[in-house]
């Protein structure tokens, strides 16, 4: 992604800090669940067909991480349920992304059912890189360079 005389290699990633956070298959499909609506353990228990320990586990992580919140169920207070956090809702593209690479690359299908925007009725764009300004960018159209050349309000 460097240009020849823009060699910066990324010193300080957030990549392996949020993988450590997400990036395990059960903890993606959890939270797969999560934004179609699972609340329970027993749903996504049943839902994702996973064993109770490693769902407990996955589920523990996405909390201590601050991905989802564990709260008393309004519904029934002896109950238990996990609600995305706002931390836990920015990861909709990430996982719209993903799906999106999947069905391209590796199912070679799309997947059913479709995401769609509730007011057009039409399916949701793919992901992509984009400018400030809104326009998609390729990869020989990017650089890496240090936030600290950058002014105060592009650096954040």
């Amino acid at each position: 992604m460097s240009s020849e005389d823009h060699q910066a290699t990324p010193t300080h990633c957030a990549i392996p800090a949020a993988l450590e956070a997400v990036g395990e298959r059960w903890s993606f499909l959890i939270l797969r669940g999560a934004f179609n609506g699972l609340r329970h353990f027993e749903e996504f228990q049943s839902t994702l067909g996973i064993a109770r320990n490693i769902l407990s586990n996955r589920l523990a992580r996405l909390v201590e991480h601050e991905i989802l919140s564990r709260e008393p169920d309004p519904a029934d207070r002896r109950r238990v349920a996990y609600r995305l956090t706002e931390k836990g809702r920015e990861l909709l593209p990430v996982l719209l992304a993903l799906r999106q690479w999947g069905d391209r690359w590796i199912c070679k299908t799309p997947s059913n059912p479709v995401l769609i925007d509730r007011a057009s009725g039409q399916p949701v764009a793919p992901i992509c890189v984009r400018a400030a300004d809104g326009r998609p960018l390729a990869l020989h159209e990017l650089d890496w360079v240090d936030r600290s050349t950058l002014g105060d309000d592009q650096a954040r």
